[in-house]
């Protein structure tokens, strides 16, 4: 963990909870859901073949794959997939 995450997590852990609820409720990229948040939502079971990895790729590698939105692991996925189909022929 850096100095900031470290930092981070000390003002979180000296907020009161009604104070972390404020904080949270006021995050953008936290916005409440409800029923119908969740009408349309396709819940499906992790693939239980995939093992959760941490990778480092080069920024423009990235910003290629995610591009085009939601699913950019699949799609990397699916070129290393392609890349061992070509390497064992």
């Amino acid at each position: 963990m850096n100095k900031q995450d470290k930092s981070m997590w000390d003002k979180v852990a000296a907020m009161s909870d009604e104070q972390a609820e404020v904080a949270a409720m006021s995050d953008p990229d936290n916005a409440p859901t409800d029923a119908m948040f969740w009408v349309d939502v396709d819940m499906q079971e992790p693939d239980a073949r995939k093992v959760p990895i941490h990778i480092r790729v080069a920024p423009d590698v990235l910003d290629f794959f995610k591009k085009d939105g939601p699913g950019y692991q699949t799609r990397i996925n699916r070129v290393l997939e392609q890349y061992v189909n070509w390497q064992q022929r």
